[in-house]
């Protein structure tokens, strides 16, 4: 048997269906005898894992996780199987131990990696196990061999999601996955592609996947949709993708089959890529339900822009912001503020960058970030000069500092002057109670009421220091941040 673990990452109220650890159950299904335990679930997933160890025999662990509260939740659990169970084999896949597979390793009760897409590897990793083949003819997999040295083996080339089969949603109970959102009752999600093809120097997903984006059939995408909705009852979705439009042939495509399903959604976009849309598309875009578009902006500077490789100018982010409210779309745009060259004059022009916006697209959902590096092929230290030195093992990861460092609640990046950091956060939360993310659907309406006038004059004022009241103000209603739960 093969027990497939989903450590928790969230609180059971905004699960969602474990995409990651459904694709391996995919290639499983019909193969191999497993389960899978999914800790936004199920309570004591530890038990639930132990329980199935000592009654079915049990040739591995896989364990999925994302950096944050989910990888803390998969060493905690991890640790005490390797305690109490200590001949199970372990191993872990997902975008922590993609990017850091010798911090994973590091860990004694970690056995393996699996870097990037994890279905072929998975399955020949079963194979090792029994005899079958040698642990060093497997892409895409670091393991320890008998002296303890750490292997990696090289990339494993990127398939597309109709490479392989659709996801067994009947063997979850999908219907607690679908959960009310702003964009529906009933929220499902979906990925349609994997990878990306840019390469962007903060970001960690082509370290994890490398520079390829492949792409789910636009017929494919539809029939499961089809599924969620005919067999569960979804009304909306989020789609997970990097780049949900990464072409417009395949996007007319796409919106044309998923017109008659009605259903309200959520997406990724790039804005140099959707600024050279046809309004015939954006329209087409609009009429197939797509309610919010997110976009990363990360920088209000054209030089910062080109420090990050990011690809894109500060005036195709206006014309998304124009375009957007010409069709009715909500975009929601992020930034990572504070680059590592000249923090303070990326601050300053970012800053005065998002006030511009607003006032093009007050509809506009804003998330700030600090500028917070994650390691790059070939590097251990992103774009900071080694300024940064990353974590050996999941326990350093886990301390307070560096949950904060991945949670972008303190970076305390080195070349952030203590001044910057403040006046990145207050404008944060200014502009955020000035107006208000419309996604957080259980706060009442007076909330927003209170924080729009107590915000009104800072920002009118552009005074940003000392926003007491508006921290108090926060305590109390505590209204949602799209960042902290879409990490």
């Amino acid at each position: 048997m093969i027990i497939l673990f989903h450590p928790r990452a969230t609180k059971p109220r905004n699960c969602r269906l474990p995409l990651a650890i459904l694709a391996l159950a995919a290639v499983l299904e019909g193969r191999e005898e497993y389960e899978i335990i999914d800790g936004n679930l199920d309570d004591k997933p530890v038990d639930s894992i132990l329980s199935f160890i000592d009654s079915r025999k049990v040739d591995l662990v896989g364990v999925s996780c994302m950096p944050g509260p989910q990888m803390v939740a998969a060493m905690e659990a991890s640790r005490e199987i390797r305690r109490l169970r200590p001949h199970i084999k372990i191993v872990w896949g997902g975008y922590f131990p993609s990017i850091y597979p010798d911090s994973t390793l590091n860990a004694k009760y970690v056995d393996f990696v699996v870097r990037g897409q994890g279905e072929e590897t998975l399955l020949e990793l079963i194979d090792a196990l029994r005899g079958k083949r040698s642990f060093d003819s497997i892409l895409g997999l670091s393991y320890k061999d008998t002296f303890g040295l750490h292997r990696t083996n090289a990339e494993r080339p990127m398939k597309g999601p109709d490479s392989f089969p659709w996801s067994p949603f009947h063997r979850l109970p999908v219907e607690q996955y679908l959960r009310p959102s702003f964009f529906g009752k009933r929220t499902a999600v979906h990925h349609a592609s994997i990878g990306c093809p840019f390469n962007c120097s903060f970001c960690g997903v082509h370290a994890a996947y490398g520079r390829e984006e492949r792409m789910e059939s636009p017929e494919r995408t539809v029939d499961i949709l089809k599924h969620l909705v005919s067999k569960y009852g979804a009304d909306s979705v989020q789609f997970y993708d990097m780049n949900f439009f990464l072409r417009e042939d395949h996007a007319r495509k796409l919106m044309d089959l998923m017109m008659p399903l009605n259903l309200r959604w959520w997406c990724e976009g790039r804005v140099d890529i959707m600024s050279r849309y046809s309004d015939e598309t954006m329209a087409t875009i609009k009429g197939a339900g797509c309610a919010m578009i997110f976009f990363g902006a990360e920088s209000g500077s054209d030089w910062a822009l080109k420090e990050m490789q990011k690809g894109i100018t500060t005036e195709q982010t206006l014309i998304m912001a124009r375009r957007t409210r010409q069709f009715g779309i909500i975009p929601e745009f992020s930034f990572v503020v504070g680059n590592p060259k000249d923090p303070e004059r990326d601050t300053r022009e970012t800053l005065r960058f998002i006030r511009k916006i607003k006032r093009i697209n007050p509809d506009s959902e804003i998330i700030v970030q600090h500028y917070t590096p994650t390691p790059q092929r070939g590097s251990m230290y992103g774009d900071v000069d080694g300024q940064i030195s990353f974590p050996d093992t999941p326990a350093e990861w886990a301390t307070k500092k560096w949950m904060d460092f991945t949670l972008r609640i303190d970076t305390s990046a080195p070349w952030m002057k203590r001044k910057t950091k403040k006046l990145i956060d207050n404008f944060e939360i200014v502009v955020g109670s000035r107006w208000p993310t419309v996604q957080d659907i259980r706060a009442p309406r007076w909330s927003r009421t209170v924080l729009k006038t107590l915000s009104a004059w800072r920002y009118a004022l552009r005074i940003y220091s000392f926003p007491i009241e508006l921290q108090w103000a926060h305590q109390f209603i505590q209204l949602r941040k799209p960042k902290r739960e879409s990490l």
